[in-house]
């Protein structure tokens, strides 16, 4: 089985600062899509769009085939989830859940669990790319879950990421998700220190910039986060708070497997320093702020 956009019902819950542009994507795509957020202020310009608004999550699972998730941290997955009034209790038998929260790979597996004895499709799909990468279509998305429903929900992924791949079993997109954020922490904080040191030597930023990022120092961080730390915009693409959760739920996941990652608990150390400072809803670019 195989769901056409133009044919599937969707729901979407978490109109954030991706969730908004993932959402539009489907809904452009041809999919009839009703959504739910907290604050429901944040849904307007994509109810004027033609996006159908629910008061629930109950009430927006009863009506949908697929749905899909991106909420702020665990513990509000597993509310949407899990709860009387959440998806797997609403939802009609057969149905697709996707959860695209950065979230714990084991809760990720719990939901596999119990969305089975309901008869419905439970994948776990973290995204990667930022506001850019929601916003254009470009996303990465990491899955975890049985393969036949990979396979069932791949052309509504398409509507919204470039880079989609299945992974494995439940809670390995998750456990993917953990692998690009190492990579993240240790990388930001090289760039950080790259330019701090730029701007020390009495270097132009900008100018250094055109000379590494197309080198071996390379990466979609610098090309695109650099810029923003020169211009002096720490705007959110991914805020820093998201990424303090992130870390810790790959220090916890590692811990739990006997690895230990001193890179990654340094970068959480400094992240927490920031947001205590109050740079906890700036993007992760503004770590550069402690070097300043």
């Amino acid at each position: 089985m195989v769901l056409e956009p133009q044919q599937t019902t969707v729901g979407f819950i978490g109109i954030g600062v991706m969730g908004k542009s993932m959402a539009r994507h489907l809904m452009n795509g041809g999919c009839t899509t009703h959504i739910y957020t907290r604050t429901k202020a944040k849904a307007e310009d994509l109810v004027a769009e033609g996006a159908v608004w629910e008061d629930s999550v109950a009430s927006l699972a009863a009506k949908c085939q697929v749905i899909f998730t991106i909420v702020g941290f665990p513990p509000d997955v597993e509310e949407v989830y899990l709860g009387e009034s959440g998806i797997l209790a609403n939802m009609k038998e057969g149905g697709y859940v996707v959860d695209m929260t950065t979230s714990r790979p084991d809760l990720a597996a719990r939901i596999f669990a119990e969305a089975e004895k309901k008869n419905l499709h439970s994948l776990d799909a973290p995204v990667s790319g930022g506001d850019i990468g929601a916003r254009e279509a470009r996303l990465s998305i990491m899955v975890g879950g049985e393969e036949a429903a990979f396979a069932a929900v791949l052309p509504l992924f398409e509507l919204m990421g470039k880079n989609i791949v299945y992974q494995g079993k439940a809670g390995s997109g998750q456990h993917t998700k953990m692998c690009n954020q190492i990579a993240i922490a240790a990388g930001m904080m090289g760039i950080c220190e790259s330019l701090a040191y730029a701007e020390k030597s009495g270097l132009d930023p900008k100018n250094v910039l055109k000379s590494i990022e197309t080198g071996a120092a390379g990466s979609w961080s610098l090309s695109n986060l650099a810029p923003r730390i020169i211009d002096g915009d720490y705007a959110p693409g991914f805020f820093v708070k998201h990424f303090i959760k992130d870390m810790t739920i790959a220090i916890e996941s590692a811990d739990a497997m006997g690895l230990d990652l001193p890179g990654l608990k340094l970068a959480r150390q400094l992240y927490q320093k920031l947001a205590e400072e109050g740079g906890a809803d700036n993007g992760t670019q503004a770590l550069f702020k402690l070097y300043r």
